[in-house]
This record gives C-alpha cells, structure tokens and sequence, in this order.
C-alpha cells in the first residue's frame, strides 16, 4: 500500500528536536522558525512535556468520555487562569477544525438559526462546516458547499450588519488574527463593533484562535488586543505542544444540553497529560511574555529590502510579504541556511516560531535571511 499523494514534500526527514533546534536523518542542525504550523508552542521535547506523557502512559493512557477523568478538569482551571476567562467552560475535542466544527453547532443550537457570517481571505479547517467557512474554493468540496455561509470583507462593519438584521444568522466566526490568508489582523475598533452587532442581533461571536492564540501574540488570544469576550472561542495547535488536542471556551450564558456534543478521543488521559504540561510550562517560563518581547524584536530585525512590500503581525505570528514569488527564496532558506519557515499564498513568508524563540535564534535567522535576500 501507497500514500495518498496530497501533499507536497521537502526532502527533509527529521528525526530528533529540542526546543527551536530540529536535526534531520542525515544529522543536519535546522533552526525552527514555523513549529509545525504554530503547534510547537513550548519548543520541541521539553523535558517536563516528555516526562508528563512518560508518566501518564505509565499509569493509564486511555478510557472513554463516559467515566470522570480529573485530568480534563485540571486543565480547564490552568486554562482559566492563563486566559483569564474562568467563568467559562471548556468542551474538549481533537484539532483546531473539530474546535470550530463545534463552536458552529453551539452556535446554531443556541440560537436556533442556520447559517454563518465568515470572512474573505478565512482559513478554519479541513472537516464540513469548518471548510465551509474557509475562502478556499480549492479546498471545499460540493458537500460542503452546501451549508448557509455568507462572505464579508474584513473590517466591513456595514457588511456583516446587513446581514445580521437578516434575522437567521447563528454565528460570526473570525480568526483572531488571519493565519493562511496572509497574517491579516482585525482593526481593534472592527472586533469591539463585532462584538457589540452579534448582541444586538442575537447572533454568537466565535473567535478562531487555533493559531492566533495560545500566547502567540503576547496576548494568550490575539482577540484580546481589542479588550474583547467573545461568545465562544476555538483553540488547538499549541494546547498540547503537537499531541493531538483542542477544545472550545463558551461563554456562562450558554447553556450545556447532555448529547449536545461529543467525541470519543477528546480530553483523553495522554492529551489532558500533554497540554496540562504545556499549560505550567507557560507559568514557569513566562512564554506569552516571551512571544510578546521576542517577537517584537523580530519584526524589528527584519530589513529593508526592495524586495520587501510589508511585515505585519504581533508576537511570533510574523508574515513577511514580498513583492514576488517567495517559493526561491524559502528554498534557499531551508537548504542553504537550514531553516524552516512557512508560506502564506505565493508571496508571503511566514514565521511561526516556538514560544520559547530567543534573541540569539533571531539573529541567526536575520544574518541568513539577509544573505538570501541579496
């Protein structure tokens, strides 16, 4: 048996990572600057992270959803108090997309309606309603196609508001900050006027934070730059450090049905021993902090170059926009400097680093990718 030939490799095997540093099959050294698409939050194989699963599997590593497990209730309090949303509670599930699949379905329950307000340029996940609110007309198949999603432009107030006096909107969802779409934020001013015409209407604000948040920006949801409280809010990536693991926080004011949701592997014993670890890494090492400082340090850095049409971002969520193809020069990046970055579109770099990035591993990155640019 074969793979599935869908996605497009490099020529790169890694075997063995710690903290940003990532070495291949061939004993290469590589800087991370991507994390995996932003799930390596605490840095690759922290040694509290590996003991923390080591132990666990040592006593239990999985049952079903339908006995207690402490563990999922230990999170949500750590959770809580790094968010400062502890009057929330915490539905446990598997990925960022299964996050949004079910802030969806929260929203058309609680409201009684059937169709979503989304945004151009939006990226939220690979399952049914998730893709469906994604404009990426390459990725959404006829199936999906089919739910009721409506398209606004980013920061068009006016726009989301004809459609929510409508009257059959169940949810505005939004990134925190527009992640494959090419690192787009929000206007602090837009979000607040979101979140006052989703109350007016009776319409659910979900804010996608599955990359935006886990301190990624220096804030621990990017949404909260704009002072903020959404209805519901998406999280995956980061929470556990690459085991599998994500979960929505919904607002006190919506209430729990038995059955409303489910799942069978979410909150399991080795995913709520995975991001509880995350969760105290965060506390001890101060990495939101560290996102915040280091990443600002980052964008700084970055230089001037014809090349260049702009740098936009907050904390370690960076998209370098070039006025060209950047397929050469992240190329370059990876087999000549030996690090990785990611992309966003064509013309776009982007940089997702560990939260645990420091200085010294910017101005490595920086030397090299001024000796790429020329």
């Amino acid at each position: 048996m074969e793979l599935f030939d869908v996605y497009s490799l490099f020529d790169v095997t890694p075997v063995r990572a710690k903290g940003c540093t990532i070495w291949d099959s061939e004993g290469q050294e590589y800087l991370d600057l991507y994390g995996g698409h932003a799930v390596i939050s605490v840095g690759h194989s922290h040694p509290d992270y590996v003991a923390a699963l080591k132990n666990q599997l040592d006593n239990i590593g999985f049952y079903s959803n339908s006995v207690k497990n402490p563990l999922q209730v230990e999170l949500a309090h750590k959770i809580g108090e790094l968010s400062g949303y502890e009057d929330y509670t915490l539905f446990l599930d598997n990925s960022g997309a299964e996050s949004n699949e079910n802030a969806l379905k929260v929203a058309s329950f609680h409201t009684g309606k059937d169709r979503i307000v989304a945004f151009h340029r939006s990226f939220h996940g690979r399952t049914s309603g998730a893709v469906a609110v994604t404009d990426n007309p390459k990725i959404v198949s006829p199936f999906n196609a089919n739910h009721k999603v409506t398209f606004c432009n980013l920061n068009d107030a006016g726009a989301v508001e004809n459609e929510l006096k409508k009257g059959d909107v169940a949810g505005v969802i939004i990134e925190g900050i527009q992640g494959c779409g090419g690192i787009h934020i929000p206007d602090d001013g837009f979000m607040k006027t979101l979140e006052s015409l989703c109350h007016k209407y009776g319409a659910l604000l979900i804010l996608d934070e599955v990359q935006s948040g886990y301190g990624r920006t220096g804030h621990f949801f990017a949404h909260q730059w704009a002072d903020i409280k959404p209805d519901v809010i998406t999280m995956g990536k980061g929470i556990a450090n690459g085991f599998p693991c994500g979960g929505i926080l919904i607002a006190p004011h919506i209430q729990a049905v038995k059955g409303m949701l489910g799942t069978t592997f979410g909150g399991n014993y080795l995913a709520m021993a995975a991001a509880i670890a995350v969760a105290d890494i965060f506390k001890k090492e101060n990495l939101v902090q560290n996102a915040y400082e280091v990443g600002g340090y980052l964008k700084a850095s970055i230089p001037d170059s014809p090349l260049i049409k702009e740098v936009r971002g907050r904390g370690l969520m960076i998209g370098i926009e070039f006025n060209c193809p950047i397929a050469d020069i992240r190329r370059k990046l990876l087999f000549e400097k030996h690090i990785f970055t990611g992309v966003a579109g064509s013309n776009m770099i982007r940089l997702l680093a560990p939260l645990c990035l420091t200085k010294a591993d910017v101005d490595t990155f920086i030397k090299s990718f001024k000796e790429v640019l020329g």
